[in-house]
Parts: C-alpha cells; structure tokens; sequence
C-alpha cells in the first residue's frame, strides 16, 4: 500500500503563489507516475497535472496551463505543485493520486485526504 498526505493549502488573494506538496510512504516503488487532480463544491474532480515517475513528461489541464508547475523529487518520495497566478475558481480541495495516468481519476490507484486551496477575490 501506499499513504500519500498532502499539504500546502491555506487562504491566499487572487493573483497570488501557492506550493503544494505530497508526500508518499510505504511502497513507493509502486507511485510510478503522480499527479494533482481538484473537485470544487457541488462540481466533479477534475484533472490538474500530471508527473511521469522521472519527472520527463508533464501534462497539464488547459485551465492551469502556463500558470501550475507540478516536480517531483524522488529521494524525498514528495511530488509538488506550485501554483502562480492564482484565480478565485482555482477555489478546491486538491488531491494527490499516484499509479496512473492522464485525466481520469478512475485510472489513479492510490489517493490522499486532500488540502483545501481558497483564492479570495
């Protein structure tokens, strides 16, 4: 199994940075790749980045384009996400998954609690 806890997530305005991060434990070999989805109130989870296990390929939601950088270092088993620009609909819990890959959470196999990201206007 693997436990992923995520962290990072606090109030912040509109136009501001924010670093995520996730931490995984226990069999880690098994992360492969990592990503960050996020599910708004009343809205579905929905797809933000993704990680390949060395870090070479990255995909990202058209939404966070240009503005969301998702890293990973291996030796500390962490992957982040570091969020610029930030925007009031950027507003949701954000969520760690690991062991798959691309924009469905359904492919993902592992799953943290969350951490709750709010952009005020």
């Amino acid at each position: 199994q693997v436990q992923l806890v995520e962290s990072g997530g606090r109030l912040v305005p509109a136009g501001g940075s924010l670093r995520l991060s996730c931490a995984a434990s226990g069999r880690t070999s098994s992360t492969s790749a990592m990503g960050w989805f996020r599910q708004a109130p009343g809205k579905e989870r929905e797809f933000v980045a993704v990680i390949s296990w060395r870090g070479r390929d990255t995909y990202y939601a058209d939404s966070v384009k240009g503005r969301f950088t998702i890293s990973r270092d291996n030796a500390k088993n962490t992957v982040y996400l570091q969020m610029n620009s930030l925007k009031p609909e950027d507003t949701a819990v954000y969520y760690c998954a690991a062991s798959g890959w691309g924009n469905n959470p359904n492919d993902y196999r592992f799953w943290g609690q969350g951490t709750q990201v709010t952009v005020s206007s």
